[in-house]
């Protein structure tokens, strides 16, 4: 078994990171997306529809950045995740990233679903997992950017985009309410440690609240 995901091909790396997630809840039957660059111009992205806690290398799409064209699929069936316009859009925005994780999980939603109604953001806990984002400053204040759900994504990837083009976000991830996290990093292995450090900073701030 490899040590680091980053030992695997992207695809062989998102596979792991499936199951992963589905044996921790955080991808219950088809929901949520995962994506890995291939190169410059490309990414592989989870087909829709598909179980992730049986996925395998034959369950993604290659799709081009610029214009989410699919170049590259097992079956011509095939689509794309609904979610694959969040994906291009990070990609876009931050050329250095390597991959973008979106989950689901109960404590994760709870924690947003706390935030006021109409906030654009919400304050994380300045506990000691908050380093897991490179941020080391005492007693940070640190907002996790929160946008609200639609049933066009692409609407929410506009949002995104429109946010994010003016003032980079203070940490790589993002949050809808009533909906999930996407965490992306410089590479899978980055993008995944970040989503676990997300998702235990979350599932305390939710805990904590609900005392």
């Amino acid at each position: 078994m490899a040590k680091s995901l980053d030992d695997l091909s992207p695809r062989a790396a998102l596979v792991e990171i499936a199951r992963d997630f589905h044996a921790r809840g955080w991808m219950a039957g088809t929901a949520g997306n995962l994506s890995a660059r291939e190169d410059p111009q490309h990414f592989w992205i989870t087909a829709s529809g598909v179980p992730k806690g049986r996925l395998d290398e034959g369950d993604f799409l290659l799709v081009r950045i610029t214009d989410g064209q699919v170049v590259e699929a097992r079956d011509p069936r095939d689509r794309p995740s609904a979610e694959t316009a969040i994906h291009r859009t990070i990609y876009k925005l931050f050329p250095h990233v390597g991959a973008c994780l979106h989950g689901h999980g109960v404590e994760m939603c709870l924690a947003a679903a706390r935030a006021k109604q109409g906030a654009k953001a919400l304050r994380l806990p300045a506990i000691e997992m908050i380093k897991g984002f490179d941020i080391w400053e005492k007693n940070p204040k640190v907002d996790l950017p929160l946008f609200e759900n639609r049933l066009d994504v692409t609407e929410i990837a506009q949002a995104i985009a429109a946010r994010f083009a003016k003032a980079p976000p203070p940490l790589s991830a993002l949050m809808v309410r009533a909906h999930g996290p996407t965490v992306w990093g410089k590479s899978p292995q980055d993008a995944y440690n970040r989503f676990e450090v997300l998702e235990f900073i979350l599932r305390y701030l939710a805990q904590i609240r609900g005392r």
